[in-house]
């Protein structure tokens, strides 16, 4: 793509005109990719081209869920986005999980991180998952405080996908409404007509953000305005902060350093009187990129007591930012944070558009790492129970569910994302000792990840890797962890978890599957877990679980604990091990391998058990059906499914599966035919199967709606709610 390459060398101010033209023909790509090739989600451009158009892209008619911007103000006035097919299945499902969220962002400097990658809309367009296992994906999410989905069409709606996984991990999250060149003037003069007009537009943005479950807006104004036209700008941004406020507590809305109170495109790149009234309006601005050294501490002063509502603009791609971004983008963070006002981290799909070495994985750990040892940790959790992570990114070459795999097939989808641990990076060019990495390639016992732990252990040696840094306040109910590990030969895997009182006084805690007598003085206590049988999980997979009761403290650190288990231990490991699985690869005695698949927190005694089925009502709408081959049929439909009682359940999402059902002799549903089929993941309580191949002599076809609770565990498959569909009567 022209524009990620140019973006280095193009400073805005000497190359407008090009930046217009380049804008304009990504913008028609994009318009040409998104909304004329909807039939399948897919990896492979080449192969979409290849392909005949098909009709346009209408919203109204049943499709694969997509997530997509709105356009014109005739659109948003209309309010034709919530009369599209699409519309509910864009709602996010996770609220923000702070306590509570109405609370004003912390009383210190923060991180806005603003997404600008390809001009959105890629692979997190496809709500319900797309096949790419190298979509581009953020998880550092314990890093930042605000996440803005950015793109250049007028409103942009974040996909849910980024929305549930930033509200899981405590980050607020913004759409844009942005006007640029000749058509945003076109589009200002009918905005910014009449101060009523002003109003019903910023009203119109409150009810998006509202019923798609985002947190408010980032205001981009990037045109030349009449003078006149200021008073109603104004009225707008004002009342789009009132009405976000009053619908959404702790909401925001972020003005952008473009366009000055004088009506002048003129970026100030600090706060000064040029924009300063719309600064005392709105929640904060988002200062231009191309700051000098003083500008930080100018804009401070400027600001006075709301010097953290001031958000230096730092363009990771470079152009003209102070100290050149990329892989010195910490270089600008330092002077911020000496300065004490806040930053916008703009483009950090930098990392990905331009293929840093060695490879997406290495090099996004790697310049967050920068940006962790400049800035510090900005969220922590857990916070509140229950707490579950399967340590997933959203993305894979297969998909497990509790032990077993259900799925060989690659996937993305952010909205499986689990709560990401706080890994440290290191340098692993040259081995020694333990090496710590999310694993996509070997089993995983939930999602499509786990947390590897490989290298060399010397006999008597122990080895740490920071997980999770906490906040959670215990209660008198004790609190039940389980986890699951599999491991090679004497490896063995426990956690180390401390905690702090209102005195500050810090206990540790060692939580293991048998008594480590020789490390035992180095911890205020040490638990010994029990092993959870578990049916249906694969083999090598052992389940542990213990109770720690601890009350009045607050968990604020979890770690991994890493150990090799004593002689005896170890025969009878390795015999267990070896009934599941080849071991034929036999490790030195110091040789270390283990893997961590999932680790689950509740209040000991809590119920995690679901409804049954029959108080669920499922439906299928929209049911299509194609011919085939060979005799076959295709199957669409819209499977939508709720509580009878009405009753406000948390559940974290649904596994859907298919079941093809043949005749027996009497003409009833018998045999299956196959093994059930997953289909994928919904947050929402609505699924749309697309194209279903249905061979010739199925009789019925039965959809397994799985529901997943908060704590990690899934309703067996014969226990969950279906929807039956007679063949013949179609």
């Amino acid at each position: 793509m022209v524009l990620p390459r140019l973006r280095a060398y193009i400073i805005r101010k000497t190359l407008v005109s090009l930046l217009k033209l380049l804008r304009l023909i990504h913008r028609k790509a994009q318009t040409f990719v998104l909304f004329f090739r909807m039939s399948k989600p897919t990896s492979d451009l080449e192969n979409q081209f290849s392909a005949p158009s098909p009709p346009p892209f209408d919203p109204t008619q049943p499709a694969v869920p997509i997530s997509y911007p709105i356009k014109t103000l005739e659109e948003l006035d209309s309010r034709s986005y919530f009369e599209s097919f699409h519309y509910p299945f864009n709602k996010a499902s996770v609220a923000l999980q702070s306590a509570p969220s109405s609370l004003p962002l912390p009383n210190r400097p923060r991180v806005i991180v603003c997404h600008d990658m390809a001009g959105g809309y890629g692979d997190d367009r496809w709500v319900q998952g797309g096949t790419n296992s190298n979509a581009y994906a953020i998880w550092h999410w314990y890093l930042m405080d605000v996440f803005i989905y950015f793109s250049h069409s007028l409103v942009t709606l974040p996909p849910p996908c980024w929305t549930n996984t930033a509200h899981r991990h405590g980050v607020k999250v913004l759409g844009t409404f942005i006007t640029e060149w000749d058509e945003g003037k076109l589009i200002c003069n009918k905005l910014l007509s009449t101060k009523e007009s002003a109003q019903k537009y910023a009203e119109c943005l409150t009810e998006l953000a509202v019923a798609l479950g985002f947190d408010g807006w980032l205001i981009n104004m990037e045109i030349e305005l009449k003078s006149s036209q200021i008073p109603n700008l104004k009225e707008f941004v004002s009342h789009l902060t009132q009405t976000m406020h009053s619908s959404v507590p702790g909401s925001l809305v972020i003005w952008y350093d473009s366009v000055t109170t004088d009506g002048k495109l003129n970026w100030q790149n600090q706060l000064n009187e040029k924009n300063k009234p719309f600064f005392d309006i709105c929640d904060g601005i988002f200062v231009n990129y191309t700051w000098k050294k003083n500008y930080p501490m100018l804009s401070a002063d400027v600001a006075g007591d709301r010097k953290y509502d001031v958000y230096m603009g730092i363009d990771v791609f470079g152009r003209g930012s102070f100290g050149g971004g990329q892989w010195n983008t910490s270089v600008a963070l330092d002077v911020l944070k000496k300065d004490g006002v806040s930053t916008a981290i703009f483009a950090p799909g930098w990392i990905y558009e331009t293929n840093q070495p060695p490879n997406f994985q290495i090099a996004q750990n790697h310049w967050w790492a920068l940006v962790e040892k400049s800035w510090g940790i900005a969220q922590n959790y857990p916070k509140v129970l229950p707490f579950y992570s399967n340590f997933d990114q959203g993305h894979g070459y297969h998909f497990s569910v509790d032990g077993e795999q259900v799925s060989d097939a690659p996937w993305c989808n952010i909205s499986s994302q689990g709560f990401q641990p706080f890994l440290e990076y290191t340098d692993n060019s040259t081995p020694d000792g333990i090496q710590v990495h999310i694993d996509f390639r070997e089993a995983s016992y939930s999602g499509g990840g786990n947390i590897t732990f490989k290298g060399k252990l010397e006999d008597n040696a122990i080895f740490t890797a920071r997980l999770f840094q906490g906040d959670l306040l215990l209660g008198d109910l004790p609190l039940h962890f389980t986890y699951s590990v599999k491991s090679e030969n004497n490896s063995q895997l426990g956690l180390c978890l401390n905690f702090s009182s209102a005195l500050k006084e810090i206990k540790s805690v060692l939580i293991v599957s048998q008594n480590l007598n020789q490390f035992s003085s180095k911890f205020n206590k040490v638990i010994m877990t029990r092993q959870l049988e578990k049916p249906g999980t694969s083999p090598g997979w052992v389940i542990q679980e213990s109770n720690i009761s601890m009350s009045g403290y607050r968990l604020t650190e979890i770690h991994a604990l890493c150990y090799q288990s004593e002689p005896e231990f170890d025969e009878r490991r390795q015999n267990s091990f070896s009934e599941g699985q080849d071991n034929s690869c036999t490790q030195n005695p110091t040789d270390y391998y283990a893997v961590l698949g999932h680790i689950s927190i509740e209040t000991f005694g809590h119920n995690s058990g679901f409804p049954p089925s029959d108080l669920w009502l499922v439906e299928g709408q929209y049911i299509k059906w194609t011919t085939g081959s060979k005799g076959s049929k295709n199957l669409s439909l819209k499977i939508t499914w709720k509580l009878k009682d009405g009753n406000d359940y948390a559940f974290r999402n649904y596994n859907i599966y298919v079941e093809k059902l043949a005749e027996d002799a009497l003409g009833h549903p018998g045999a299956t035919l196959g093994v059930h089929e997953y289909l994928g993941v919904a947050q929402v309580e609505a699924f749309y199967v697309s194209d279903l191949e249905v061979p010739s002599g199925t009789s019925n076809i039965k959809f397994i709606i799985q529901v997943s609770g908060v704590g990690g565990s899934s309703q067996k498959l014969t226990e969950s709610p279906v929807f039956l569909l007679d063949t013949e009567a179609w």
